[in-house]
């Protein structure tokens, strides 16, 4: 039964030119940040230059959070989407062009990476709300899981591909990243909707922050959401990963891209657990489980100075965090009606950001405060741990969540 359904879902054109493109757009975002991250650190040898680049990266998502997602419940999610992938291919191109040229200062990184995290705050919601409008609802969530594969499949290939192509030349691997945008933009323009979008009331301050509020009024959703937000943005270490590869572990821009490749490695390996063996019980206990071994595997990443045991700490660390993004995303998908799935889409997107690239603001200036990278990603390990403890009382409904099908739907 599972192989027909496979085979269902395959068939299926507009899905496939879905996960071609969102795919060759994830392994371009893998593949430029191994590159912009191995030569803003070269170019400073400071930590807090790694974390300045998440924060370029994030201010805009932060700033644009409510019009993008307006922009996905109102427009063309397709086109939307295109053409933000025109825009990232247009940033990819001018990095290429200052690292040929030796033209490429912190402040130009800064800049170029604020106008990819603007594209990238319309893309994401585009592309997450657009999913469930290309199949049938009866085979959304396959789709839902295959899709996440194969973003993970090119978190784990990005980085090895971006730290090959670091090492024949930055310009070369920025190269890449437009052929793969322009290639993302391609296959997402073969993409036809299914049925038509549905018709939207009138723009009021009630529909702009209708995401933010239907987040809100659900305990259990906010919990979750707002715990992994706290959990990657205290425990994540991956601004500091070129450090660690250049000065802590001794390694070279190849050695970079296995530990940026680590995490997605143990995701994936969890998510074809999940897939097997899906989340039936115990939903909320183990999401709280799962965000105390991330916090423990921070912590044994930042005191190693041994490459192999790097990469197992952070291969665990993704598995984990794997566990929470599943419990995360299955509690918004199942209570988020069409119409509002741009604005739910935008701040789940924002919450998601804000861990990852705020975080490695956090990990990057603290280590810059703290004068110690290893000491910052322990300090942030703890952190996690701390976070956890307390989000147990003051959501006690996630704590005691059984199965994902009883999360809230209903306001409050």
């Amino acid at each position: 039964m599972s192989g027909q359904a496979d085979a269902v879902l395959l068939r299926h054109r507009n899905l496939i030119g879905f996960l071609a493109s969102r795919s060759f757009s994830s392994l371009a975002f893998q593949i430029q940040a191994v590159a912009i991250g191995w030569q803003a650190y070269a170019i400073t040898r400071q930590p807090l230059t790694l974390g300045l680049i998440g924060l370029s990266q994030f201010l805009p998502m932060l700033l644009l959070v409510f019009v993008s997602g307006q922009v996905a419940d109102r427009f063309d999610r397709r086109r939307v989407a295109m053409l933000c992938q025109a825009v990232e291919a247009g940033c990819a191109l001018a990095l290429a062009w200052g690292s040929w040229r030796h033209a490429l200062t912190p402040g130009t990184l800064y800049a170029v990476v604020a106008v990819f995290g603007a594209a990238k705050a319309f893309e994401g919601p585009s592309l997450q709300a657009l999913l469930p409008s290309l199949v049938p609802s009866s085979l959304f969530s396959r789709a839902a899981a295959l899709s996440a594969s194969l973003l993970q499949t090119a978190t784990i290939a990005g980085p090895s591909i971006g730290g090959l192509l670091v090492l024949a030349g930055a310009p070369f691997a920025y190269l890449t990243c437009v052929a793969l945008f322009l290639s993302a933009l391609l296959t997402m323009s073969l993409v036809r909707l299914e049925r038509p979008p549905t018709p939207r009331g009138p723009v009021s301050l009630a529909s702009v922050f209708g995401g933010l509020d239907f987040i809100r009024r659900r305990p259990t959703i906010l919990g979750a959401i707002s715990l992994d937000l706290f959990a990657v943005l205290l425990g994540g270490a991956t601004a500091l990963l070129p450090v660690y590869a250049l000065d802590i572990l001794h390694g070279s821009p190849l050695a970079l891209g296995l530990l940026r490749a680590s995490p997605a490695i143990g995701a994936l390996s969890m998510s074809l657990l999940l897939a097997r063996r899906p989340i039936t019980g115990q939903a909320g206990p183990l999401m709280f489980a799962a965000v105390a071994i991330f916090g423990l595997a921070t912590i044994v990443f930042g005191v190693s100075r041994s490459l192999p045991v790097s990469i197992v700490a952070l291969a665990v660390l993704g598995a984990a965090d794997v566990i929470s993004v599943v419990v995360r995303s299955t509690l918004v998908q199942l209570g988020t009606p069409d119409e509002m799935r741009g604005r739910v889409s935008a701040v789940n997107t924002l919450f998601i950001v804000t861990s990852n690239q705020l975080g490695e603001f956090e990990s990057g200036g603290l280590a810059w405060l703290l004068g110690s990278a290893p000491a910052a990603v322990v300090a942030g390990g703890v952190g996690t741990l701390l976070v956890a403890g307390l989000w147990i009382r003051l959501f006690p409904g996630l704590a005691r969540l059984d199965r994902l099908e009883q999360g809230e739907t209903t306001r409050h």
